[in-house]
């Protein structure tokens, strides 16, 4: 049997509604900036930088890394709890999504809130 005591939401239940919940959100905003890029067909970098400047769209850009984040654990760790059965491989191959997401996490909050 596996414990979940790497599992981000600690029950079934949470995990489903984390996922559900964090693939509306890239789904919102996916659709947000293919709507952006429909809309300005003559986008240029300028307006693109402008975009990004405010701050509500910082915050909806950073709550889709946040989403995307939490989307990516429960997934991976799901298909490591069904598929690597033998724990040493299980737990390095978690450590080394946590260390990847972090990462991934980590920079786009430097590209985003950055100088």
């Amino acid at each position: 049997m596996v414990t979940n005591i790497t599992n981000l939401g600690r029950s079934g239940l949470s995990d489903w509604l984390l996922q559900r919940v964090s693939a509306v959100v890239l789904a919102l905003y996916t659709l947000f900036v293919v709507a952006y890029l429909l809309f300005h067909p003559n986008l240029d970098y300028a307006a693109w930088s402008g975009l990004f400047a405010q701050t509500w769209m910082r915050i909806f850009s950073l709550l889709a890394f946040i989403s995307m984040a939490a989307h990516a654990w429960v997934g991976l760790w799901t298909v490591s709890t069904d598929y690597l059965k033998h724990t040493g491989v299980r737990f390095g191959f978690q450590a080394i999504v946590i260390l990847a997401i972090f990462v991934f996490l980590v920079w786009g909050v430097q590209v985003l809130w950055g100088a």
